[in-house]
């Protein structure tokens, strides 16, 4: 399963049933789970963990060390889950020492041409890069997230849960879950319905976060005042705690 031009180190483990293409390069510390396939040209390096059932496409890089010139070489790792895609050119990196040590990535990701992937970014699962999507270093994002071409969002930053980052958009503040957010600098433009629709939310908890998005981006009052109208109004269920959790939680502020 493994082409005879391609580098792989003795010590890398490999998992029998990986794929490994004509010229890939897998360094010593990398650890591959099943039926994962590593393209022609791909370089996975660094202290890198990938799951099972994986494709890094051709010329992607993954585990390469992060792109902060604090960093001196410390041992430091990328964790990669299942059923990811990472396509051609991407670049994944391992963390630092001062950002917790590990890039991480979620299940069920896609990360299109060109995305790129900071030192100790928190991936969700089920995300959506697309090309040339750039997250800056420490930046979380939760599941379920879609980020549009050319989009990039500032180091430190949260992306809460089914929220959609539009094409182009520059994401400086913390942006809610279940929201849209576009723009230079991203603003808030409305809810992520079609999201919501596609994550089973029923017609209940679709109305409740209707009512607590109208109460905190609709209303004059002020963000505490606002959390505390959805919590009095809507507390109690799932979707709402979360969000209501999420916006408790901002240290950047939220876009508005």
């Amino acid at each position: 399963m493994i082409h005879p031009t391609a580098v792989v180190d003795r010590h890398a483990e490999l998992e029998s049933t990986v794929q490994v293409a004509p010229f890939a390069v897998i360094g010593p510390k990398v650890k591959i789970g099943p039926r994962t396939r590593v393209g022609p040209h791909a370089v996975v390096e660094g202290d890198t963990t990938i799951g099972a059932d994986n494709v890094v496409f051709q010329f992607a890089s993954v585990g390469a060390i992060p792109q902060d010139l604090k960093y001196a070489g410390e041992p430091t790792r990328l964790v990669i889950g299942d059923a990811n895609q990472i396509r051609e050119f991407s670049t994944v990196h391992i963390g630092t020492a001062a950002g917790g040590g590990v890039t991480r990535l979620g299940n069920r990701c896609l990360l299109m041409a060109n995305s790129h992937v900071a030192h100790d970014v928190q991936l969700g699962d089920g995300c959506i890069l697309a090309n040339s999507t750039a997250l800056a270093g420490h930046v979380v994002v939760e599941d379920h997230v879609i980020f549009g071409g050319l989009s990039a969002v500032h180091q430190f930053t949260r992306i809460g849960r089914l929220a959609f980052v539009s094409g182009g958009a520059m994401v400086t503040q913390d942006v809610p879950p279940y929201v849209t957010v576009q723009g230079d600098r991203a603003e808030v433009v409305g809810l992520n319905t079609v999201g919501l629709t596609r994550a089973h939310f029923d017609e209940h908890a679709i109305a409740r976060v209707k009512g607590a998005y109208k109460i905190v981006f609709r209303s004059k009052m002020g963000l505490r005042e606002a959390v505390a109208h959805v919590k009095a109004e809507y507390g109690g269920h799932g979707e709402i705690d979360h969000f209501v959790a999420f916006l408790e939680g901002s240290q950047r502020g939220i876009a508005r």
